[in-house]
C-alpha cells in the first residue's frame, strides 16, 4: 500500500495533488441525472468504465463534493468507502490486477454547488432560472464523481431529467429528448477523449438557432439563447461560421462532431469552454460585436486546450496562449488589425508589468494571470516570425493532428516545433517560456496566412465589422 502511494505521488499535478489518481484511468463515464431548478436539487448515477495501472489497485480515490453517496459497488460488490474534503476513498472487496478492466457505480445525492478555489467557486452554478457548469480547473467534482485531472480523458454519455419547461444543452450529440407526463429526459453523446474539466452542462430556458447554412455541410454549430437576446445574438455570433472555415484551414479539421454556444439570462466574468461547448454570459452579447475576440478565443480552444490537452496544469499556457494567438489570426485574417499590431500592444503591456512569471511552471497563484495569456499568444508570434509563415502553419496543423485526443507538455511542443525549423529555436524558448524577464518584440516577415493549398489572398474574404 504504501509503494502504491508513492508511485501515485509522482504522477500527481503539482498544483492539485489532492484532485485525480493516476494509479487508473477511466475509458468512459455514463451518467444518469436528475435535477430540479426550484429546490436546487440533484441526484445522480454514475457509471465508470475503468482500467488499473501497472499495479495491484488495493485502494482508489475518486473526486466527489459534499453529497450523500448512497449505493456504491465496484465490479458489482460494495468496497468499504470514506468521503471526507471532496475525496472518495474506496478500498474495493477484491484488489483490481494490475491493467485489469473494472467499473465502479457510484449513486449520490444533494445540492450542487460550485467548490471552493483560489479563483472562487468553481463548477455547479444555480442559476435564477437553471444552472450551468464551468470548472475549469477542478470544478468537476461540484457534479460528478470522476477522476479529476486532465490527462486522464473519458467518453461520456450524460443523460439529464429536468422539468420540460427547460432546455438541456452538453457537450456532443444530442441522442434523445423524451417528454414524460411534467418532465423531459435529454441524452447526449461526447465519443471524443474529453478531461473532466470540460465536461459542459447547462440548463435554462433557451431558443435553439442554427449558425450558418446547414445545407452548405461542414461543422452543426448552434446557438442556444435567451429569447429577448436573438436579435443581438445574431449580429454578435455571425461571423462564427466564418471563423469555423479559417480555423479549419489554419489549424486543421474541427476535431469533434458539433459545436454549441449558450448564452445565459446572467452575466458571468468571463466566457467558458467546454468540449464542443462554450458558454457565454448576457454581458457578452450587445449587438455591435464587442465580445467577438471572445468568441474566437472559445472556438479556438476545441483545438487547443479541448482536443490537444495538458498533461497537467503546469502548462496551461499551451491553452490559454494559443486561444490568444487565435484570436489575432482571426483579427489580421477578417479586416482588424494584424497580429504584429497586436502583438505589439501585448508587448508594451507585459513591459510595464512585473516580470515574475515563468510560463513553462507559472504555479498556482499565475496560472490564470492575464500575462500568461498575452505571453503565450506572444510566443507563437515568436515562432510565427522564426519559422515563417509557411512553415508556422504546417506545424500548427501538424501538432494539431498528431496530437488530436491526446495530451502534451511544453517539452513536447518544443520538440514538435524543432521539426518545422531551419534553425535550432532552444534558445527562442529559453527566453520566452522558461526565463521570466521579457525579450524584445519578435518582428514578422511576412504577414500573408498560408491556407492548406497555398497562400490566402491578402483580401479578406469575410466580412469585416
Amino acid at each position: 500500500m504504501v509503494r502504491q502511494q508513492q508511485a501515485a505521488g509522482a504522477d500527481l499535478d503539482p498544483y492539485f495533488p489532492a484532485n485525480g489518481d493516476p494509479r487508473y484511468r477511466v475509458h468512459r463515464y455514463e451518467l444518469a441525472l436528475d435535477y430540479r431548478p426550484g429546490p436546487n436539487r440533484l441526484s445522480g448515477t454514475a457509471r465508470l468504465n475503468a482500467i488499473a495501472g501497472r499495479s495491484p489497485l488495493a485502494e482508489f480515490q475518486l473526486n466527489l463534493a459534499d453529497f450523500r453517496v448512497g449505493r456504491l459497488r465496484v465490479d458489482g460488490r460494495t468496497p468499504h468507502y470514506t468521503h471526507r474534503g471532496g475525496r472518495l476513498r474506496i478500498r474495493p472487496a477484491k484488489p483490481v490486477r494490475a491493467g485489469a478492466a473494472f467499473t465502479v457505480e457510484v449513486h449520490w445525492s444533494g445540492n450542487p454547488k460550485p467548490v471552493r478555489s483560489p479563483w472562487g467557486g468553481l463548477g455547479w452554478e444555480e442559476l435564477e432560472d437553471g444552472a450551468l457548469v464551468a470548472s475549469q480547473p477542478v470544478g468537476a467534482p461540484s457534479w460528478y464523481p470522476c477522476n479529476d485531472r486532465p490527462a486522464d480523458k473519458a467518453s461520456y454519455q450524460i443523460a439529464v431529467t429536468t422539468p420540460s419547461a427547460y432546455s438541456v444543452v452538453a457537450g456532443g450529440r444530442l441522442l434523445t429528448r423524451t417528454p414524460k407526463a411534467s418532465t423531459t429526459t435529454w441524452v447526449y453523446e461526447q465519443s471524443a477523449p474529453t478531461s473532466s474539466y470540460l465536461v459542459g452542462l447547462s440548463i435554462g430556458k433557451y431558443q435553439t438557432v442554427l449558425l450558418g447554412d446547414p445545407g452548405l455541410g461542414g461543422v452543426p454549430q448552434t446557438g442556444h439563447v435567451p429569447v429577448r437576446l436573438l436579435t443581438e445574438f445574431s449580429r454578435d455570433f455571425a461571423r462564427q461560421p466564418a471563423m469555423m472555415a479559417l480555423f479549419e484551414e489554419l489549424f486543421g479539421p474541427y476535431p469533434f462532431g458539433e459545436y454549441a454556444v449558450v448564452v445565459t439570462e446572467e452575466e458571468l466574468d468571463v466566457p467558458v469552454e467546454a468540449q464542443g461547448l462554450s458558454l457565454f454570459g448576457a454581458n457578452h452579447v450587445d449587438g455591435a460585436r464587442g465580445s467577438e475576440r471572445l468568441v474566437a478565443h472559445e472556438l479556438a480552444h476545441q483545438w487547443f486546450g479541448n482536443s490537444v490537452s495538458i498533461a497537467d496544469w503546469r502548462h496551461i499556457w499551451l491553452n490559454e496562449g494559443f486561444a490568444k494567438y487565435a484570436e489575432w489570426l482571426w483579427s489580421e485574417r477578417s479586416g482588424g488589425r494584424p497580429a504584429q499590431v497586436l502583438a505589439g500592444l501585448a508587448h508594451r503591456g507585459l513591459a510595464g508589468q512585473p516580470q515574475d512569471l515563468r510560463l513553462s511552471d507559472p504555479g498556482r497563484k499565475l496560472m490564470f494571470d492575464d500575462r500568461l495569456y498575452q505571453r503565450g499568444g506572444l510566443v507563437l508570434h515568436a515562432v510565427r516570425c522564426a519559422l515563417g509563415d509557411e512553415a508556422f502553419f504546417r506545424m500548427l496543423r501538424g501538432w494539431a493532428a498528431v496530437h488530436r485526443g491526446g495530451v502534451v507538455t511544453t517539452t513536447a511542443f518544443v520538440a514538435h516545433v524543432a521539426r518545422y525549423a531551419a534553425e535550432p529555436v532552444d534558445e527562442l524558448f529559453a527566453s520566452w517560456v522558461h526565463e521570466t524577464a521579457l525579450p524584445p518584440l519578435p518582428v514578422a516577415v511576412a504577414l500573408p496566412l498560408p491556407s492548406a493549398g497555398g497562400v490566402i489572398p491578402a483580401r479578406p474574404p469575410y466580412p469585416p465589422t
